[in-house]
């Protein structure tokens, strides 16, 4: 197991973001214009966990629909970011009685995570990857889960992707699982960090719950040279928001010479909501605890307003989140500026 020490010597002395520092970061990346509902699911089907990429000139949104037994993952187009054309499913049931048989909720991997960058996806390997959560039950998100990996050479298309024989390339049940990812592991993001911050090129961030830890999950690492081996960063979860709190679905950017990490709560605080955390070495992270940049507030989020995947073009952040409310769970956005 790769330890904090190793992969990075100053991780026993954790830099503190200062306040003036996590402010501007929250200036920079508030939206709160919400332009409502932007993609919803046929015959009411509910929809979650949006990622967005840029491909060939056109912009593609990884995203799940969930049928009553479980999740499968689907793509849709858009031209302006606003105005989606879902495409059809990348990931889907499987006929053989496998691990990952009822449930593959997928996100992309390697995209571009410079703040105002190209958002594309890169390759490794002459291949486009996703991660995905997998898991060989129906229902909704019935444990236990575990992470598994595809990839294709045509991420714009509804085709489906190729799962890696290697799957799962984490799981709740492996030697080196923490304490706090016993139970099942949730959403990861990958990026390709080029300077190799912590030893290694690839960095997953991902939220695990706990046995005997009722709604308890927290953000914790793994790091890669292939995208297919990954080594738990030892020493605990990297985010965590106590014992009764959700911490969950991170997403990762660079703005300037800073890691922002937007990610949702729930529970530590009232209904779920979007924030961030800020480092300077992918490993200490400080949080935010001022206003949040997305909260339930109308009738179409009420209940949940989370699930973030941020992202900077034309002058414009555009923050799609899941929003859960008075026409079920569907995928909304909000910016920085009215359009």
């Amino acid at each position: 197991m790769t330890t904090a020490a190793d992969a990075h010597p100053d991780a026993a002395a954790p830099v503190v973001i200062p306040v003036d520092a996590m402010r501007a970061i929250y200036e920079e990346t508030k939206t709160p214009h919400k332009q409502g509902i932007i993609l919803r699911g046929d015959e009411g089907k509910p929809l979650d966990c949006p990622s967005v990429f840029r491909f060939d000139n056109a912009w593609f949104m990884l995203y799940v629909r969930m049928n009553k037994v479980g999740y499968e993952t689907h793509l849709a187009q858009s031209d302006d970011l606003v105005k989606w054309t879902p495409l059809g499913k990348v990931l889907s049931f499987r006929d053989a009685d496998v691990w990952d048989r009822w449930q593959c909720d997928g996100g992309i991997a390697l995209v571009d995570h410079e703040w105002e960058g190209t958002h594309a996806p890169q390759t490794f390997d002459g291949k486009y990857w996703m991660s995905y959560i997998g898991g060989a039950l129906q229902g909704y998100e019935t444990d236990p889960l575990s992470i598994g990996m595809a990839y294709t050479k045509t991420p714009n298309q509804p085709i489906e992707w190729t799962r890696c024989e290697h799957n799962p390339v984490l799981g709740p049940s492996d030697k080196d699982a923490r304490d706090f990812e016993k139970k099942t592991l949730y959403k990861s993001q990958i990026i390709h960090d080029k300077s190799e911050t912590l030893g290694h090129p690839f960095v997953m961030f991902y939220n695990g719950k706990q046995e005997g830890k009722v709604g308890t999950e927290r953000i914790g690492m793994a790091v890669s040279q292939d995208m297919v081996h990954w080594s738990r960063l030892d020493g605990g979860p990297v985010i965590d928001n106590g014992a009764v709190g959700i911490s969950g679905d991170p997403q990762i950017v660079r703005i300037g010479e800073l890691w922002v990490m937007f990610y949702f709560g729930h529970r530590w605080q009232p209904k779920a909501f979007d924030t961030f955390a800020v480092s300077r070495d992918l490993v200490n992270w400080t949080k935010w605890t001022g206003e949040h940049l997305i909260e339930p507030s109308e009738p179409w989020d009420a209940t949940f307003a989370h699930k973030p995947w941020v992202l900077k073009h034309g002058g414009v952040v555009y923050h799609y989140y899941c929003a859960v409310g008075n026409e079920g769970r569907c995928i909304a956005l909000a910016t920085s500026k009215e359009i």
